[in-house]
């Protein structure tokens, strides 16, 4: 009998179909994400309560409850993080679960510094100007001597400092499991960070939030934020009343809690939003993805 697998990501082998065409000759019965956006629990389970063994994974929700629900054999994660599966759980039920961790981070690192420009220059403004035959122009910021803060130093957090060197930025990360110096990069705690950033940056994981009214009061005024991670490290009201008091003079948000996303920050023009594309280039598309599905097929051989 041939295992099935279920395909979460909607857009899975859309730029290629390598991927795709892997599965098929490695003999796995394929059922796609019917829905063509990211599935919610219930979607979930009814997807995989018909004797699905395998899992191609983006975001949806892998708590204890699916798992135990389910017939899954293999997790195979289409992405660095794994902050929304309960790994844990999938030990002790005896589910491999993997995830691509270096795909992601050349797209995520470079679309991090086309971002910071564009936030610093006002690029989306003037475009959108120009189209509307305004010949307007707005003095913008140099990335040079600017104190950006990188918080979570991970892969994508050291690329994106490597790169910022040679703007002359001045770069401090923020980690709690590192410490001292990396890449002559200082790790100092967040609240330190915070109070001395000019821009900052969010590439760590975890689904709990990291800037709330707290963190948005220690900063200075005029400071721009750009969140590549997750959508819930940023508290939404909080960060939309430091936008309107001036805290925050710019946001570039490429992740959020609820996709597709629909809600208030659609109304400032100084918040430049994309539809969750970091790690949505054709390269790191095709590697994570041709990743995913070999890890998905050595899962079941091990």
């Amino acid at each position: 009998m041939k295992n099935k697998v279920l395909i979460g990501p909607s857009s899975f082998a859309a730029l290629d179909p390598s991927p795709m065409d892997m599965l098929i000759n490695a003999d796995f019965e394929i059922i796609d994400n019917p829905f063509k956006r990211k599935l919610t629990k219930s979607e979930l389970l009814d997807l995989l309560n018909s004797n699905v063994t395998g899992l191609i994974a983006g975001l949806e929700p892998l708590d204890r409850e699916v798992m135990k629900k389910s017939n899954l054999k293999v997790i195979s994660r289409c992405g660095s993080g794994m902050s929304n599966v309960d790994l844990e759980a999938a030990k002790s039920l005896g589910i491999r679960a993997y995830s691509t961790p270096h795909g992601p981070t050349t797209a995520v690192a470079e679309m991090t510094i086309g971002a910071i420009i564009s936030l610093l220059r006002f690029i989306p403004q003037m475009n959108q100007d120009m189209h509307e035959y305004k010949w307007n122009k707005q003095i913008g910021r140099q990335l040079k001597d600017k104190n950006v803060v990188i918080i979570g130093f991970g892969r994508i957090g050291q690329q994106v400092g490597q790169l910022l060197k040679s703007f002359n930025a001045d770069i401090i990360a923020v980690d709690p499991e590192l410490s001292g110096k990396i890449n002559n990069i200082p790790i100092i705690k967040l609240e330190d960070a915070l109070k001395e950033a000019d821009i900052i940056l969010l590439h760590c994981s975890g689904e709990h939030t990291l800037l709330g009214e707290h963190e948005f009061g220690l900063m200075k005024k005029g400071v721009y934020v750009i969140n590549a991670a997750r959508g819930d490290l940023i508290n939404e009201s909080a960060f939309i009343k430091a936008i309107n008091n001036g805290q925050i003079a710019g946001a570039w948000i490429d992740t959020f809690s609820q996709e597709p996303y629909s809600g208030p920050l659609c109304q400032y023009e100084q918040v430049i939003l994309t539809p969750h594309i970091g790690s949505y280039t054709l390269e790191c598309r095709k590697q994570m993805e041709m990743e995913a599905v070999n890890n998905l097929i050595n899962g079941f051989v091990e």
